[in-house]
């Protein structure tokens, strides 16, 4: 297996490479689904963003320099999600939509100040015990109503709220 921890940028390369790079992401929606695969929760994260605010958001990270799309995604989710979590990803992935966040929210209304990332996003059946970690401060399952309500939409930031909106209408649940 190849060694990601020492593919790891320090600060000021990663800064340096973050203004003149896009750099590759992964964005999981964690969901919960019924015995038909219809989904039923949608869990949303409760973050600490750089500038101080708080915002809920789903699972989001960086890939690394040698890591597969898939490990990136395991990764990210039991970092945010807890190693019990269990997610079901596929043998072949394959990102529901691709997003691209800019430090300028007027492009795409996907924000991050701190670059130009370009995100795979994926949709993540969770069959686990979750509990937040490491960066989340909290996590809340939602039905998927309760999702795109304007009380949780509300609370998300950089497009957060267009993307799980995205999601499920990918899963067939909104008109």
């Amino acid at each position: 297996m190849l060694d990601t921890q020492s593919a790891w940028l320090d600060e000021t390369d990663l800064q340096s490479a973050r203004d003149r790079l896009p750099i590759v992401y992964v964005d999981a929606v964690p969901v919960r689904v019924d015995a038909q695969g219809q989904v039923t929760e949608v869990g949303l994260l409760l973050r600490s963003l750089p500038d101080g605010s708080i915002s809920r958001a789903v699972v989001s990270g960086r890939v690394l320099y040698g890591e597969r799309v898939r490990d990136a995604l395991l990764r990210h989710l039991e970092k945010d999600l807890g190693s019990m979590a269990l997610p079901s990803i596929p043998t072949s992935p394959q990102p529901f939509t691709v997003v691209e966040y800019f430090p300028d929210p007027t492009i795409t209304g996907f924000h991050d100040p701190r670059q130009h990332a370009v995100s795979l996003a994926f949709i993540v059946p969770i069959n686990g015990d979750c509990a937040p970690s490491q960066s989340a401060l909290d996590l809340i399952w939602v039905t998927p109503t309760e999702a795109v309500s304007l009380a949780f939409q509300s609370q998300m930031s950089g497009g957060q709220d267009r993307l799980v909106r995205m999601a499920l209408a990918h899963c067939g649940l909104l008109a």
